[in-house]
């Protein structure tokens, strides 16, 4: 005769949702085309692509720096969509994915920074100004999204976490397009150049292969996220089997 309270209950619901692992046969095949392509864009930019006739060598620092910048916007994007899905809906997907796009995105704006410096010491004589507005807006960028991680960070009620962070995701997207619009709007303010591709006037061949590096980093950008999601997804999983596992051993109490 079966007593109240005894036998195994049931997983949460959607605790076997979702990816198993981290990699699957088409992130396999997508890393190795993005290997590939970087290998691809490496040997035009520096053994075909000619020099500069003002900024020399220097140049070639465009095809890392440019699609680091606009791959930054876009992942910072998904996070601020990430985030407005989660304010909505509620939706643990969506969350997750603002999560995802947020770490990659740190990464690149950092790596934006950082190619940045190095192309503005021997163009502007300095590695970081100050009084720029571009450096500026893009250095507050990077730490209000690295403040966005530390949130997530903190730990505590996954929903409270999960809104509080949804709240800077947001307030950094705002950002983005001051970022972008910068050297537009305070033209008189910034060391930085127009667009390399509306206003630089490349070359074909440099032309081309900025073009090869937007497609690499698009497709480095889709395998990070696709990675960091299913870990975020994994995690989830294993925090809702331990809090599955601590209600079942107290249920077992309860009955002896």
């Amino acid at each position: 005769m079966s007593r109240a309270g005894t036998g195994n209950p049931k997983p949460p619901a959607g605790y076997l949702d979702g990816p198993a692992r981290t990699g699957s046969r088409f992130t396999f095949w997508l890393g190795a085309a993005t290997l590939a392509g970087f290998a691809g864009m490496a040997a035009l930019g520096l053994l075909v692509v000619p020099a500069d006739d003002v900024q020399g060598d220097t140049v070639r620092i465009i095809f890392v720096h440019v699609p680091s910048a606009l791959g930054a916007y876009a992942a910072f994007g998904l996070t601020a969509l990430g985030s407005v899905m989660w304010l909505w809906r509620r939706s643990e997907w969506w969350d997750i994915t603002a999560h995802a796009g947020a770490e990659v995105a740190v990464l690149l704006c950092g790596l934006t920074l950082v190619t940045g410096m190095l192309w503005g010491r021997p163009t502007w004589g300095t590695y970081w100004e100050w009084g720029d507005v571009r450096l500026v807006t893009t250095l507050i960028l990077f730490l209000v999204m690295v403040g966005y991680l530390s949130v997530r960070a903190l730990g505590g009620d996954a929903g409270s976490v999960a809104t509080r962070a949804a709240v800077v995701g947001l307030a950094g997207a705002v950002n983005i397009g001051i970022v972008n619009r910068s050297v537009n709007w305070w033209a008189n303010r910034t060391l930085h150049q127009q667009s390399s591709l509306t206003e630089g006037k490349l070359e074909d061949l440099t032309l081309l292969t900025l073009v090869l590096a937007f497609v690499v980093a698009a497709m480095a950008i889709w395998w990070m996220v696709m990675h960091r999601f299913r870990i975020g997804w994994l995690e989830r999983q294993l925090a809702d089997r331990d809090i599955h596992q601590a209600v079942r051993a107290r249920r077992a109490e309860a009955g002896r």
